[in-house]
This record gives C-alpha cells, structure tokens and sequence, in this order.
C-alpha cells in the first residue's frame, strides 16, 4: 500500500513546496538577495582556503582539491536541506504555537508537511556555488575515473546528503523536548557540521569519533571524499554511506514519531 501511495506522495510534496517558492517569488528582490548572498559567502570559504593552501602545499597531506570537494559536499548537502526541506527548521515554532494540530488532522504524513512547510531561497545559491566547488574539486583530484567511479560517486554523494538531511531532522526534532520558538539545538549541530569542511583527521582522536561515528558528520563529506582519492586510510568507510544514510534516517524518523507522541499542543 505505502509503495502505491509514494508517487502521489511525492507529487503532493513538489506541489507543496512549489506554492511557498511561489510565495517566495513574490518578493524578487528578496530572491536574488538571498541567492547572492549565499554565492558570494561560499565563494568567500574558498578564497579564505586559497589563501592557505598558498602558504602551506597540503594539510595533513591533503590537497587543495581534496579539501575544496569536502566543501563541496557540504555546501551541496546544505543547499538540498534549505531548498528542499527547510520546514524542518520551523519545527520548534510550530510546536511552540501548535501548530502541527493543522498537520495531524490532515492526510499525508506530518513529517513531510513538517520539511516541505518552507522553502529556503539561500539553498539554491548553495546549490550553484556547490556545484561550481564539486567541478573545481573533480578536476583538480587525483582521482581514477572509470563507470564504476562514477556509479559509486553518485550513490556515495546522494547518500551523503541524505546523512545531513537525517541528522538535521533529529536535531530538530529535539524541540519536542527542549521548549521554544527556535532551533537552538537544531544550530548548534550545524555548526558541529561545519567542522567536516576540513578532514576529520585533522581533529584529536576524541573528536574524531564523535564526528565520525556518534554524530557521522563525517559521512556528509570526508568519507565519501576519501572513496574516490583513496587519501586518509580506511577509505572503505565511505562505502558504508548508504547504510549509514538508512541508519541515520531511520533513528531520525522513529524520534520524530516518539516526539510526536508527546506534542501537547500549544502551551508545550
């Protein structure tokens, strides 16, 4: 029944975020704002990361390029979550307000009305200027290409962002426990995910095993990275991507549907 239902699902969540970009569209100004805005602070990290690597010839014994296709990676997994999913940003405001009892009366997952319930203009500006650092960083990678490659880049890439979609549910989802209109918590791992622009193996052992297993932030660029360029031992873990990308979305969705058991409408 629920693999019948997943055309008409999907379609019904386009439909839902095609109505708040154009909403969003509305404001044109506001539009190329945001998407600039977004170009030009990406664009800013990679002439911050020039300037080191036009000091030093490699960290840790990673290149230029390898280091711009982690960027790339997490920049390109940001863009899906803000252009995509951004609703799930909103989520702490709309347990606070109760405004998720419009979303439990309705028949479609809440889940979906959750994510699809906002669209984040600045995630199309990731979305460009990721690609741009994904080419650069391809190009410049001592990388062997043949089809395998390739296939295993695609399903390594869009099982990475899959990993940053899950983890930025979950720490969302915590709103159904720690009361207030904003994603504290939510911003506060995003920032943790912001350390992944640069090899894991550059932090201390401890951080090293949060980031790459408690909180697999490292699953979003380093691994996958390491797949292809064959750099910072044990670069078979990022064939574990995929599974990892289940993993983390199954933890993501059943702690969604445990918080949701506890919603209590306004006054949370």
């Amino acid at each position: 029944m629920r693999l019948r239902q997943a055309p008409r699902t999907a379609r019904l969540y386009v439909r839902l975020l095609s109505v708040h970009l154009r909403a969003a569209l509305e404001h044109e100004s506001d539009f190329w704002v945001m998407v600039g805005a977004a170009i030009v602070t990406q664009l800013t990290s990679v002439v911050f990361l020039s300037a080191i690597f036009l000091q030093v010839p490699a960290l840790e014994g990673w290149t230029f390029s390898d280091i711009v296709l982690m960027f790339a990676l997490v920049t390109l997994a940001e863009g899906v979550v803000s252009l995509f999913f951004e609703g799930m940003w909103q989520l702490p405001r709309q347990i606070n307000e109760g405004a998720l009892d419009y979303f439990l009366v309705r028949p479609y997952p809440v889940v979906l009305q959750v994510t699809s319930a906002q669209v984040g203009l600045n995630g199309l500006g990731n979305l460009l200027s990721g690609t741009g650092m994904l080419v650069l960083g391809l190009v410049g990678a001592d990388i062997d290409w043949s089809i395998g490659t390739v296939l295993v880049a695609l399903v390594v890439f869009v099982s990475a962002m899959l990993v940053k979609i899950a983890i930025s549910l979950a720490s969302n989802v915590t709103s159904f426990w720690i009361p207030g209109p904003n994603p504290l918590f939510g911003a506060a791992m995003h920032q943790v995910g912001e350390l992944l622009r640069f090899p894991l193996t550059i932090y201390p052992m401890a951080m090293r095993i949060v980031l790459g297993f408690v909180i697999p932030f490292a699953f979003v660029s380093f691994y996958p990275v390491t797949v292809l360029t064959g750099e910072g031992g044990h670069h078979w873990l990022g064939l574990l991507t995929p599974l990892v990308a289940a993993y983390c979305l199954s933890v993501a969705l059943a702690f969604f549907r445990r918080g949701l058991r506890r919603y209590e409408s306004a006054g949370h």
